[in-house]
């Protein structure tokens, strides 16, 4: 039975939710991360901090039952501009992390998060664990290089889960991804500030953060896992025009312009992507249990307060 939990980058928007709620599951929870502190939310719950850069070793120095691993360099788009450093932080994070267990007299399981970004599009929208993979960018390369390390540590003899969460959405989310940042431009909106958007007919499978936060629970504390990689979705998909469609109503704005942004439209944006987590609920039981609407509304009521 897993006690003790090791979650990286919890000072992060899905790293404070785990933390969070492995706590409410009666788990011991150490955090690490690279700030020098942890945030308030992390610090309520967490037994012990570990301020480290992952990317030079491991500096967790005691005997742990898991490890939900979401430390590394994120976002698709920022990965562009720096591809080596997307490829070695992450990879080398994966490596200090599967030494450091190799070396050590226990064995934990070591969940470690990749993304639903790695899938080739399929005419369906459609994706599960057995559909093809596509290099689409540095930080999908470096989530597949990742995917195969694990791989490498599984075939050494470590516990190794990888999960491929489709996109998160809730509570707690910063700017740069799509709630946040029309939440914002709808809230400052005015005749002459439209809300500058990019395809919003594009749908995407959006699962609220405590339900991904959830599903990396499940898999670090079952008594044993049939697979080594788990889709974390819905499987269903919303357009962002459904998405600025609640905010509006949540916001009582009804008023503002939209105006296509061409710099944001993206060349071959996949239609519809969405994610099968067959597995996930067929082994587990878990399923998605936070509406996307109410993941919205909340996002909203948490930003303004």
């Amino acid at each position: 039975m897993t006690r003790t939990l090791v979650v990286t980058g919890a000072n992060g928007f899905v790293g404070s939710h785990v933390v969070a709620l492995a706590a409410q599951r009666g788990l011991s929870v150490w955090a690490v991360g690279r700030e020098a502190q942890p945030t308030a939310a992390v610090a309520a719950h967490a037994d012990r901090y570990f301020s480290a850069d992952l990317a030079e070793g491991w500096p967790v120095d005691g005997d742990v039952d898991a490890v939900v691993h979401l430390a590394g360099l994120a976002a698709v788009g920022p990965s562009f501009a720096q591809p080596q450093r997307y490829i070695e932080i992450n990879s080398r994070i994966m490596t200090n992390l599967g030494e450091s267990v190799l070396a050590s007299e226990t064995r934990p399981r070591l969940i470690v998060v990749s993304s639903g970004a790695v899938y080739k599009p399929t005419p369906s929208g459609t994706v599960d664990e057995g559909s093809d993979t596509f290099a689409s960018s540095p930080y999908v390369v470096a989530k597949l290089l990742v995917e195969q390390q694990c791989r490498y540590y599984a075939g050494r003899g470590l516990d190794v889960v990888a999960a491929r969460p489709f996109n998160h959405i809730g509570p707690g989310q910063s700017r740069g991804f799509i709630v946040p940042d029309l939440t914002a431009a709808v809230r400052t909106a005015t005749d002459d500030a439209p809300v500058r958007v990019g395809n919003l007919a594009a749908r995407r499978d959006y699962t609220d953060v405590r339900d991904v936060a959830s599903a990396y629970l499940t898999l670090a504390t079952a008594p044993s896992h049939a697979h080594d990689l788990y889709n974390i979705s819905t499987g269903t998909s919303q357009s962002g025009e459904d998405l600025l469609r609640v905010i509006g109503e949540t916001l009582h704005r009804d008023d503002f312009r939209v105006e296509i942004d061409p710099a944001r439209m993206r060349p071959n944006d996949p239609p519809r992507i969405a994610g099968d987590s067959s597995r996930l609920r067929e082994e587990f039981g878990w399923a998605p249990t936070i509406a996307w609407e109410d993941s919205v509304r909340e996002y909203i009521a948490s930003a303004a307060a």
